[in-house]
C-alpha cells in the first residue's frame, strides 16, 4: 500500500511541476527513467569477486568496479543487466576455461561496488566502447539484460570495434515500451511525457522510439547468439524473435521456464561451443 502511494505521489508531483516548472518537470522525468536503485552486494557475492584481480576504470567522472579473471589469449567482456551486477556472471566466469579466456567484467555506473547514479543505454553504450578500445580485440561480450541491449546498441553504432562475437541474453526489445510502461504506472499526463520525451531527444539525441532491438539487429555483421525464455516477463519473447530475423548472422536459442534470469548450466554449455 505505501508503494502504490509513493508511486502515485511521484505521478502527481510530475504532473503538477509540468504546468508551473515545465523545465523542471522534464528533467526529473527523464531522470527517473536513468536512476536504478543500486542492489546490495552481499558477501557471498563478495566472496566470488574477491576470486578476480579487481581494477577501476574512470570514465564520465566516476570510477567504475572492473574484474578480471584468467589469462588466456581469448577475451571476453561480460555486461550485467539494471539493478545486478557482475556476480550475476558467476556460473559463466566458473564454466569458461582461464587458460582460454581472459574474462572482464564491470559493475555499470549506479551498480554493485562502481560510483554514480545515473545510467542509460547511450551512457552504457560510451563506457562499453571505452572497455572496448582499452583491451583492443575482443573476442566476444556476452550481455544480459540492458547490458545485452546496450551492447547490440553499441555494435550498431560503432561496427569498425574489434569484437568478433555477441552474445545477447534476455534483452529489452523497444525502449518506446518501457517508456509507456513507465507513464502507465505513474499515471503521468500526455502533457508530462511531452516535456519528458522532449528532454530525452535533448540528452540522448534520439527519442524512446529510435532505441529498438530489432533495428539494431538489421546493421550488425558480427556472429551472434540471442538467448531468450518464452515466458521471460521483462523482455517479451516476440522482440528477441524479431531480432534474429533481421541479424542475418545470428543463432536462436529458446527456452521455456527460466524466465528472465536465464540460468541454466545447459545454456552455459551452449554458450561455450558458440564461443570455441
Amino acid at each position: 500500500m505505501k508503494k502504490k502511494i509513493l508511486i502515485f505521489s511521484i505521478g502527481l508531483y510530475l504532473n503538477v511541476l509540468a504546468w508551473v516548472a515545465p523545465r523542471k518537470a522534464a528533467k526529473k522525468g527523464f531522470l527517473l527513467f536513468c536512476r536504478p536503485q543500486r542492489r546490495e552486494v552481499k558477501p557471498h557475492h563478495l566472496e566470488f569477486l574477491n576470486t578476480s584481480e579487481k581494477f577501476i576504470v574512470e570514465f564520465a567522472g566516476k570510477k567504475v568496479q572492473g574484474y578480471r579473471w584468467g589469462n588466456g589469449e581469448r577475451k571476453i567482456l561480460l555486461l550485467h543487466g539494471w539493478e545486478s551486477h557482475s556476480y550475476w556472471w558467476k556460473s559463466v566466469v566458473s564454466g569458461l576455461s582461464k587458460e582460454d579466456f581472459t574474462i572482464y567484467s564491470i559493475d555499470a555506473p549506479g551498480h554493485g561496488l562502481s560510483e554514480g547514479n545515473y545510467i542509460n543505454t547511450p551512457h552504457y553504450s560510451r563506457l562499453i566502447e571505452q572497455l572496448v578500445q582499452s583491451y583492443g580485440k575482443i573476442h566476444a561480450i556476452l550481455g544480459h539484460s540492458l547490458g545485452a541491449f546496450s551492447s547490440v546498441y553499441t555494435m550498431y553504432r560503432l561496427p569498425q570495434l574489434p569484437v568478433s562475437k555477441l552474445v545477447v541474453m534476455a534483452s529489452p526489445g523497444e525502449v518506446k515500451e518501457f517508456v509507456a510502461y513507465y507513464q502507465k504506472v505513474l499515471g503521468l499526463s500526455d502533457k508530462t511525457m511531452n516535456l519528458i520525451n522532449q528532454y530525452f531527444i535533448e540528452k540522448l539525441g534520439h527519442g524512446p522510439e529510435y532505441f529498438s532491438l530489432k533495428e539494431f539487429a538489421l546493421g550488425l555483421k558480427l556472429s551472434g547468439l540471442i538467448l531468450h525464455d518464452t515466458e521471460d516477463k521483462d523482455a517479451p519473447y516476440a522482440y528477441a524473435l524479431a531480432a534474429h530475423k533481421n541479424w542475418k548472422n545470428s543463432e536462436m536459442v529458446t527456452t521455456t521456464g527460466l524466465g528472465h534470469n536465464l540460468k541454466s548450466t545447459e545454456l552455459i554449455e551452449k554458450v561455450k561451443r558458440f564461443l570455441a
